[in-house]
């Protein structure tokens, strides 16, 4: 993961005694309590943004563990996980509340996270130490340590839940993992600084964003092979300077979004042809990324301007810029 500068420690928010985990049971997917809120979680200054989408500005900070960084929704639609990397922990925050009531303790820098089928575990790329955690949440226990190559980050779990897919940073690797059994079936090798993941509505592809090589990888899920690689050079931009984090595709499979880091760019892709369709000016480091429900607007969190730009899908054009925390990293909508 790249760093700006040295992380200051950071003493975890107090929690309420009497809540616990182990009373909840988290289901995966994404539907949300519908509170109509956006939520950014900033690197650096150690908070969550809420974004109230109709006043387009941030109407709230909470204060999390150090280092927030990827964050999921519980199927139940009632809480809001947190990867605070700086701590080893999940943070749980209440949506009703938007206040943090409990932890999940991990292994050393978690950075994403995944739930598996039933949603009785997580899958939690833990970046020091190499490994993808499976956790049991309700007991909050490691059922599982699955070493993998240096500094994972992405992870996703296929619709059935049988596989697990790990970006590996260091190694360039897509690692293709057994859950149940608890162990690799494959390495596929894609280009420098993999990321983070899309899978095609139909289930038929793995997109997979490559940082340093400036690629998006396509992997055909049948055979776990490369059936194409997308490169991205906006206009006026340098080849190095394109670096892809994020991404996320249309519902009917057709667009693909893609945060181009450093280009300060969103590509659109057209799924099909491979083509690049249109690169979006936004902010400084485009880097994590979300789609309102009616897939009208998109917004890109920017690590080096500390705010969001709100995308207009259609018109293909940015309409504002919303400040935020220090190096916003990823924005979930709850809608």
């Amino acid at each position: 993961m790249e760093n700006m500068t040295t992380q200051r420690p950071k003493t975890c928010p107090p929690l309420l005694p009497t809540l616990f985990l182990g009373a909840v049971l988290f289901l995966p997917g994404t539907v949300q309590a519908g509170t109509g809120l956006a939520f950014v979680s900033n690197e650096k200054s150690d908070t969550l943004s809420v974004i109230d989408p109709k006043k387009q500005e941030v109407v709230r900070e909470i204060e999390t563990s150090g280092r927030p960084r990827a964050m999921r929704f519980s199927t139940a639609g009632d809480q809001l996980l947190v990867a605070c990397g700086d701590d080893d922990v999940i943070d749980v925050i209440d949506l009703k509340t938007l206040e943090v009531v409990d932890q999940i303790p991990t292994g050393p820098s978690p950075e994403a996270f995944a739930f598996s089928a039933d949603g009785k575990s997580i899958f939690v790329s833990n970046e020091e130490d190499s490994m993808l955690e499976v956790i049991d949440i309700e007991e909050k226990i490691v059922v599982h340590d699955i070493p993998t190559g240096a500094e994972p980050e992405g992870v996703i779990v296929s619709e059935d839940g049988k596989t697990v897919y790990v970006t590996s940073e260091v190694a360039d690797m897509v690692h293709v993992i057994d859950p149940v059994g608890g162990f690799v079936t494959k390495n596929i090798i894609v280009g420098t600084r993999p990321r983070r993941f899309a899978l095609t509505p139909d289930g038929k592809e793995l997109w997979v964003t490559a940082e340093l090589s400036g690629e998006v990888y396509v992997i055909d899920r049948a055979t776990n092979e490369t059936k194409e690689v997308i490169t991205f050079l906006p206009p006026g931009m340098r080849p190095e300077q394109v670096t892809p984090v994020d991404l996320s595709i249309s519902q009917d499979g057709k667009t693909a979004f893609v945060t181009l880091g450093r280009a300060n760019h969103v590509a659109f892709v057209d799924v099909a042809s491979r083509k690049i369709e249109d690169y979006v000016l936004v902010g400084r480091r485009a880097w994590g990324l979300d789609v309102t429900s009616d897939e009208t607007t998109l917004y890109v969190t920017n690590g080096l301007s500390d705010d969001v730009t709100v995308v207009d899908i259609k018109g293909r054009k940015p309409l504002k810029s919303i400040p935020v925390g220090r190096v916003p990293y990823t924005i979930l909508i709850d809608d």
